[in-house]
């Protein structure tokens, strides 16, 4: 029987998933915009349902909490999340 590399991919793709948080733990307001980012790509591929979700930063943003979310064929998202980095509201962005 064959055994599948999927569970260690898994973990090693956890681990470097826990290294970015690690490397800003001590900068609060750099863990909640990392949060923030991760928060919002998972919330627009779940809604667009379409995977490939990446934030925009070719895009200025200003304002706090907020982030573009582009979406490979499928148009850019505006993300706004909480103080602590979860996506309380996501937009399509359509143009015309």
């Amino acid at each position: 029987m064959p055994i599948s590399p999927r569970p260690a991919l898994l973990i090693a793709l956890l681990g470097l998933a826990a290294c970015d948080e690690i490397a800003v733990a001590d900068d609060p307001a750099a863990l909640a915009e990392l949060r923030g980012q991760k928060s919002c790509v998972a919330a627009v591929a779940k809604t667009s349902g379409m995977s490939g979700a990446t934030i925009n930063t070719s895009r200025p943003v200003v304002e706090l909490y907020r982030h573009i979310v582009d979406v490979p064929g499928g148009g850019s998202w505006a993300c706004i999340t909480d103080d602590s980095g979860k996506a309380i509201e996501i937009v399509e962005q359509r143009s015309g």
